[in-house]
């Protein structure tokens, strides 16, 4: 009896375990990309080029991450999207942040 017990538990706790680490990797993969995503916009923002500022962002994310920088003359916006792998099974949509930054100025009126 308790070999048939076991033979259920086994399994059923490998799942829980393997949902709850896909979770946390997907809650981590969330995190950074809000990190790339504000840390692109500041840079962006304050004058550096949009392409250093990805560069630099793409740094923290896992490979197959997008960040599409745009905005008007006032603002930035910077979108990121990462893939997570580990939960992809369930459908999940992908992590993902957007930032606005209003672009800095040199304080001259013209």
């Amino acid at each position: 009896m308790a070999t048939a017990e076991l033979a259920v538990a086994i399994p059923a706790v490998t799942l829980v375990l393997a949902l709850v680490l896909g979770a946390v990797d997907y809650g981590i993969t969330q995190v950074r990309c809000v990190d790339a995503a504000r840390t692109a916009a500041r840079m962006v923002a304050r004058g550096d080029a949009p392409a250093t500022a990805r560069s630099l962002a793409l740094r923290g994310l896992p490979s197959g991450a997008s960040i599409a920088v745009g905005g008007s003359v006032d603002e930035v916006v910077v979108r990121v999207s990462a893939p997570a792998r580990a939960v992809a099974w369930l459908g999940l949509p992908r992590p993902g942040a957007q930032a606005l930054a209003a672009r800095e100025t040199d304080g001259e009126e013209g």
